[in-house]
């Protein structure tokens, strides 16, 4: 059955005459397989193929080659360059937006007005306020880009994913109304070219239930007119006529904001009632238990969906826990507060809460610590998550008060030592609430301990005064830091801190690095590996410290990235020079408080992997551990903007 592709091929008839499907088919007849000319299977063919770009098996001897993600960003490029707005269509009733925030926020004797008036906006706040625009659009694309790849959305059939990204594309503002009968409902506004809202939130659960009752439908359509069923009224709101109406529109942007707007937050109040208790859905059950207990409750867990709950408890257990409602029977509490899904007997992914992006509400985390300590060193592996949630609840409850955060706190805050890692499928949103409520340049100066007039912004405002630097790099930058011994150097406060190390470096044989790494249960690549029995990979005899600076490839200002050879060439500009090569191993032993999904590549001299290619070490962190990788680097290769790098500090004699 193709109940999907036709109704792919039903919304849009042109579909399978368009290039993308028409380009499959070629390379189908290039390699002799037969091809149809039936609309549902050519569309089917083409699917079939994104699957395998998005999915591609591993290359036989390069195993720690990520392919699925340089499809994924060789995909994204000319999407991006497609969808997201171009400065120059930013309209101008945005910037008569901006106006009335300026003059609302009593800054408007701050700037020149022209002759009727009007603020005169200043072309580099233009610029900023446009690249966050940019920003923003470009990272709610993400989110939808990284959940349909991933491995929660294989739940998904192929046809069900394309509707709904290809829907998603076009969408453009959520607008919210109320009728007469209080009544809600939502509608998203066409996208165009000069569209400055980001792109739909990301609703695991609402995406869920939009994919589950337009499944149900298409395969409806596929019996005969007098065996076709209705669809389940999945809606809280809408009555049975309603629904029907709604879902007969076969349209994702309408059926999708009417399940968003049905998902408010739960009350504060009702939060603070934490009593309950876990209940074990075990594996190989069929979920249907699972999903009845989450319908109707606000949540964006995909579990919401049966075929998602079924997929899920086919690989584990999955735990869920409820708090009590007003109304609850004493042994019967029916609010989901935490989940916990299984794989075999590992701990899937992060506790998943009932707060935005799925991260913790601020009154269950002690629920959730109890309970990690039933899964032993699975459990552990979490701590430092339920720390920093407890953490973030406290300065919140501080902030609601009024009361003064500490130089301690800040530092936290503004994730200066570590990255503060919560439990939800994106950065804890309290995290940017509690910043945007601070004045940023008061914090920075009680973090640095210093006076306005000791922060530089450019090496010529660098004295003998100067203990921090926030502004661009520039050639000298690192000599200058050391001669007048600046300890803090950012691109821009907070996000742009440049970050450095100290590693021991020396005293150790190369095979006593790779005991010690084996001691450790660290992973080695293959690529890694063939760079560690290389002639080329030396260590040093005797021990010493080596300094080293961290930071990304647009810190040296290549905004839209740069080959390997422009890196390391700008590095050198700017005071720093490449590692030896044994900081890949002894820097992976040192740095065990690695974030989880954070990649390093170590800024050294090339050594050849089994292939002959040349490879510099990634320090990696993964759901499975901590890993020293080879990561492909020849001079002319280029790597993204937000990719990071250590290099060494070039000692400075100060004469």
């Amino acid at each position: 059955m193709r109940e999907g592709e036709q109704f792919l091929h039903e919304k849009d008839t042109t579909l399978h005459t368009t290039a993308p499907v028409e380009n499959t088919q070629r390379k189908l007849r290039s390699k002799g397989e037969e091809v149809s000319q039936k609309p549902s299977e050519k569309i089917e063919a083409y699917l079939k193929r994104m699957e395998s770009i998005l999915n591609p098996p591993a290359i036989e001897g390069k195993e720690s080659f990520d392919r699925k993600s340089r499809n994924i960003e060789m995909l994204k490029r000319p999407l991006f360059d497609k969808v997201i707005i171009k400065p120059e269509n930013v309209p101008e009733n945005y910037w008569d937006m901006q106006r009335r925030i300026i003059i609302n926020e009593g800054r408007g004797g701050d700037f020149e007005k022209d002759e009727q008036g009007k603020i005169l906006i200043p072309e580099e706040i233009r610029e900023q306020a446009t690249r966050v625009l940019i920003s923003d659009q470009e990272q709610s694309l993400d989110k939808w880009i990284d959940y349909l790849t991933s491995n929660d959305a294989n739940v998904y059939p192929s046809w069900a994913k394309y509707w709904a990204f290809s829907s998603i594309l076009k969408m453009g503002k959520l607008e919210k109304k109320e009728d007469e009968h209080g009544n809600e409902s939502s509608r998203f506004q066409k996208r165009t070219q000069d569209t400055v809202s980001a792109f739909p939130p990301l609703n695991p659960r609402a995406l869920a239930m939009t994919i589950g009752v337009i499944k149900e439908r298409a395969e409806e359509k596929q019996k005969p007119k007098n065996e076709r069923k209705p669809a389940e009224n999945k809606s809280i709101k809408l009555d049975e006529k309603q629904f029907q109406s709604l879902l007969s529109t076969e349209n994702f942007s309408k059926i999708y904001g009417q399940f968003l707007v049905e998902m408010p937050e739960y009350s504060a109040e009702g939060l603070k009632e934490t009593k309950g208790k876990w209940v074990k859905y075990p594996q190989g059950s069929d979920g249907k238990q699972l999903v009845k207990s989450l319908e109707g409750h606000p949540l964006e867990w995909c579990t919401a969906n049966p075929d998602t709950a079924r997929t899920q408890l086919q690989g584990g257990d999955f735990y869920v826990y409820y708090s009590y409602a007003k109304d609850d029977e004493p042994e019967n509490p029916t609010v989901p507060r935490l989940a916990i899904r299984m794989e075999g007997n590992k701990i899937a992914e992060p506790p998943r809460g009932i707060a935005a992006d799925q991260n913790l509400d601020p009154y269950i985390f002690s629920v959730l610590e109890k309970k990690l300590k039933e899964f032993g060193p699975e459990g552990e592996a979490f701590k430092k998550r339920s720390g920093d949630t407890k953490r973030l609840t406290e300065l919140g409850l501080k902030a609601e008060k009024n009361q003064e955060l500490t130089k301690d706190e800040l530092i936290f805050l503004y994730e200066m030592d570590s990255k503060i890692d919560g439990f939800g499928y994106q950065k804890d949103p309290r995290i940017k609430e509690l910043r945007e409520q601070r004045n940023q340049e008061k914090d920075m100066l009680i973090i640095f301990e210093c006076e306005p007039s000791q922060v530089a912004h450019n090496p010529k405002e660098i004295t003998k005064n100067t203990k921090a630097y926030v502004g661009k790099l520039e050639p000298g930058i690192f000599e200058l830091a050391q001669i007048y011994n600046i300890e803090h150097i950012y691109t821009s406060f907070p996000e742009g801190n440049i970050r450095r190390m100290q590693v021991e470096i020396g005293g150790k044989t190369k095979q006593e690095l790779a005991e010690e790494m084996k001691k450790q249960g660290i992973k080695t690549s293959s690529y890694a590996q063939d760079m560690l029995n290389n002639k080329d990979f030396n260590v040093l005899e005797n021990q010493e410290k080596a300094s080293l600076v961290r930071l990304k490839v647009s810190d040296l200002g290549f905004e839209s990235g740069a080959t390997t050879q422009e890196i390391y060439q700008r590095a050198e500009e700017f005071g720093l020079e490449l590692c030896p090569a044994e900081v890949g191993p002894q820097l992976r032993l040192q740095y065990t408080n690695q974030p989880m999904g954070e990649w390093i590549s170590i800024g050294m001299k090339q050594i050849a992997g089994r292939d002959g290619y040349p490879d510099v070490f990634d320090l990696r962190r993964n759901a499975d551990g901590l890993w020293l990788y080879g990561d492909l680097a020849e001079p002319d290769g280029r790597w993204s903007s937000d990719g990071g790098f250590v290099f060494r500090l070039r000692k400075f004699s100060k004469t």
